[in-house]
């Protein structure tokens, strides 16, 4: 069994080898000698992989394993491994794909110079942290987890994958978006997959609060400050202590507040509006404007220097109308929460969702929660369709729609498909293939998780709830292509 720092050579030239194990001897890295014909048996057997620091690769029967194939069953037994190649396989390693080269964090000659090989042995170190990390940080928070943020387009997966990247970085954040996008939705996710989870979130709106007020409410103020201080009372930075800080609609804080927030986040510390004495803080701030904060600061109405302050790690939310093809899902969890609130349910039929999908969406999923509640007080336990929206919201013509209800199983807006959820419930008049129906909906749930997971079948197959052989076979069965997915 593999201990602590060891590393594997993998060479079928036994002299060779063995001049690199006592070199690795010396240095304190015990090395374990296999040849390419023992390498299936090796990986099948009951060593422990997670103490494996790096695999050296010679030379290796060719008829038994290409250079491709090697790689892959290394990374199917440690997806940590970092591997180092010994000799020249320089014409071999030029045609491999990205994800395999990357493997491959550097190349020794033979016999290898001391100083090169102590500086490989740490960037095997360093690359195996890195993969450690990153494994631990997807098993704490996974990108799908951040179930708030409703959709399956690129754009709010590139969002998701942003936040995963920096929830449990103590950075500034600066959420950018239209109104109604989401952002503090972003905010709250952020924090409670941070660190800082168990301590305060607290939101202070800067454009709700008049500017002679802002001051007291962040920081706070003694008795006696000013005329209506009759107590000394608690800004929101020392709620938050040790929590998040929430900056909504920063851009319309007025400039001599930029000052003082400036202050706060470059020492850390403030004072209570009427008191000379300085106090500490421990809060992380998260920010949020629809504003065009570069542009405000050309005109000077934003201070450049608190905007690098905050913008240490920009995300931008996307408007709803540039991912349409989310409308039915995000239907869906509106209405899932209405259920579960007992306030009502109601169902929209194909045609208008289809309709849905093409309006502008000025309010973004702000205005479609409005719809949706205002539809289930107006239809309650109706099923809503094109003439039963309001007249803004009718984008296709109602002749249209009893041919759109009879879509079988996907609906195209700009191109991509997607799953109606309604569907069961307006089976058309002529009936439907129920097994290609089952077949198109099965087939459309294991692209959207293979395109979650990045195309990583273990993970789409975990995703999915069914064994990692089970989601082979059925993409088998549907001729799914191997080329799609990256293993």
């Amino acid at each position: 069994m593999l201990h602590s720092n060891h590393v594997l050579v993998i060479d079928d030239e036994a002299e060779r080898a063995g001049h690199l194990k006592i070199v690795l001897d010396f240095l304190g890295e015990p090395a374990q000698l296999i040849s390419s014909h023992q390498v299936n048996q090796f990986f099948s057997d009951a060593h422990q992989p997670a103490q494996l620091l790096a695999v050296f690769l010679g030379e290796f029967d060719q008829a038994a394993f290409s250079l491709t194939g090697l790689l892959k069953a290394l990374r199917q037994w440690n997806d940590e491994v970092a591997v180092i190649l010994v000799g020249d396989l320089t014409a071999q390693q030029d045609a491999l794909e990205d994800s395999y080269r990357r493997m491959i964090i550097g190349n020794l000659s033979v016999p290898p110079s001391y100083n090169k090989l102590v500086d490989t042995l740490h960037r095997a170190r360093l690359y195996q942290e890195a993969q450690s990390s990153c494994k631990k940080a997807s098993q704490r928070r996974p990108v799908h987890l951040f179930r708030s943020l409703v959709g399956t387009s690129r754009e709010i997966q590139n969002v998701r994958e942003m936040m995963a990247q920096v929830a449990d970085k103590d950075v500034s954040v600066l959420i950018t978006g239209e109104s109604g996008t989401g952002k503090e939705v972003v905010a709250r996710n952020l924090h409670y997959n941070s660190p800082r989870r168990d301590k305060p979130f607290v939101p202070v709106n800067c454009g709700a609060i008049p500017a002679e007020l802002l001051e007291s409410e962040l920081f706070g103020h003694e008795k006696g400050a000013f005329t209506g201080a009759i107590n000394s009372r608690a800004g929101r930075f020392e709620m938050a202590e040790g929590g998040t800080l929430f900056l909504d609609e920063i851009g319309d804080m007025p400039l001599n507040m930029q000052v003082k927030i400036l202050r706060v986040l470059q020492e850390r510390c403030f004072e209570r509006v009427g008191s000379n004495k300085t106090q500490a803080v421990d809060v992380r701030i998260i920010a949020a404007t629809h504003r065009n904060l570069e542009q405000m600061i050309s005109e000077n109405l934003f201070r450049e220097d608190l905007y690098y302050r905050l913008n240490v790690f920009p995300i931008e939310i996307p408007a709803l109308k540039d991912r349409s093809e989310d409308i039915p899902l995000l239907i869906n969890e509106l209405v899932s929460r209405m259920e579960s609130e007992q306030r009502g349910s109601i169902r929209f039929n194909s045609a208008a969702i289809m309709s849905l999908c093409q309006h502008d969406w000025s309010g973004n999923v702000r205005e479609l929660a409005n719809l949706v509640e205002r539809m289930a007080i107006m239809h309650p336990y109706a099923v809503i369709g094109v003439k039963d929206l309001p007249a803004k919201y009718r984008h296709v013509d109602l002749v249209e729609e009893e041919f759109v209800t009879e879509i079988k199983s996907t609906t195209q807006v700009n191109g991509t498909s997607f799953v109606s959820m309604n569907d069961t419930h307006l089976l058309p008049e002529h009936g439907i293939d129920l097994r290609e129906y089952i077949a198109n909906l099965e087939m459309s749930l294991i692209q959207q998780a293979l395109n979650d997971c990045g195309g990583v079948v273990a993970r789409a197959a975990d995703k999915l709830c069914v064994r990692r052989t089970t989601l082979v076979e059925k993409m088998r069965k549907y001729d799914m292509s191997r080329q799609e997915v990256i293993e």
